[in-house]
């Protein structure tokens, strides 16, 4: 789920976070690190067992019309075709998906219904909803369109569910773009004959991954001073205390990147931050850090100071 930009954001995150707190403890800002990143996972479990929870809601509605004193013919005999959605049943019996919610204690829309009660209004009176529901009609291709297009258009971007997610975690909502993109590729990815086998999405695509995150962390906070000392003349007209703090952690990551990831080609370093800087920081900061690494760069090709190794990584 987390690609090496996103690895990149969160090591920045928790650098500035680092350098504002004034702490010395390595461990401690490492494990913040590792929590946040993890905490990610728990939103991306989190806003599926919203759509299962989806499920549950409507069978309770179900059950309260039946038992109306005065139930409808349609009431009485209603039509299951959401509550049967096969997607539900696939998640349902998914023992991956099943063992990672117990394992990372998600059970939010249990104590906190009212909001699951809030999605499931809108999907029930939705113009999609009342055309998915015009057929009894069972079709497992109809079912998963249907299940991706409430979660794009009705579940990711609502309010509500935007402030909830807010209230529990601050960080969650930089996450969210991520993880609801994951949830589709996840979505998209299921299928009739496989979907209960299908493994969950994990938070690190391979272990290397999380290596580089730790590795990324340790030497530029490590190595602080030393890569500060490698900007001195490489910002002309910028005095220290002009320049945002945000792109002092950036530059710094970057220089890191140059000189101590030997695999990491300087052009994907340079691109990679450039992108995080329009991101999160000023909107002439890609300019100055474009500027700043470029000039890194060069100097240290001709100093031969960049050992990379494997072709094309100049």
């Amino acid at each position: 789920m987390l690609t090496r930009r996103h690895i990149r954001v969160k090591v920045m995150q928790s650098l500035y976070a680092f350098s504002q707190s004034q702490n010395d403890n390595l461990a401690t800002e490492e494990k913040f690190l590792i929590k946040s990143m993890q905490e990610m996972y728990d939103l991306f479990l989190l806003q599926i067992s919203l759509i299962t929870e989806l499920r549950e809601h409507a069978e309770s509605y179900l059950e309260k019309s039946q038992q109306k004193h005065l139930a409808t013919s349609e009431e009485k005999d209603p039509n299951r075709k959401f509550v049967d959605n096969q997607i539900f049943q696939i998640l349902n019996e998914n023992e991956s998906l099943q063992n990672a919610l117990e394992k990372h204690k998600i059970n939010h829309w249990k104590q906190d219904d009212e909001y699951v009660a809030i999605i499931w209004n809108e999907v029930r009176n939705s113009a999609a909803y009342e055309e998915y529901m015009e057929t009894r009609d069972r079709d497992f291709k109809e079912d998963k369109k249907f299940i991706i297009h409430i979660f794009k258009e009705i579940i990711a971007p609502n309010d509500k569910l935007y402030d909830y997610l807010e209230d529990k975690k601050l960080t969650w909502l930089d996450d969210l773009p991520l993880v609801n993109t994951a949830i589709l590729k996840f979505l998209q990815k299921l299928k009739e004959s496989t979907g209960r086998e299908k493994k969950i999405t994990q938070l690190f695509k391979n272990e290397e991954d999380k290596e580089f995150a730790i590795k990324l962390f340790r030497k530029t906070y490590l190595n602080d001073d030393d890569l500060a000392e490698e900007m001195l003349g490489k910002t002309p007209n910028w005095d220290k205390d002009r320049i945002a703090e945000v792109d002092m952690v950036l530059i710094k990551m970057a220089i890191c990147e140059f000189l101590k990831f030997t695999s990491i080609p300087v052009k994907v370093t340079i691109n990679e931050y450039l992108e995080i800087a329009k991101e999160y920081s000023t909107p002439k900061s890609s300019i100055f850090i474009n500027g700043v690494l470029d000039k890194l760069s060069k100097e240290y090709q001709t100093e031969d100071k960049l050992n990379k190794t494997g072709r094309g990584l100049m």
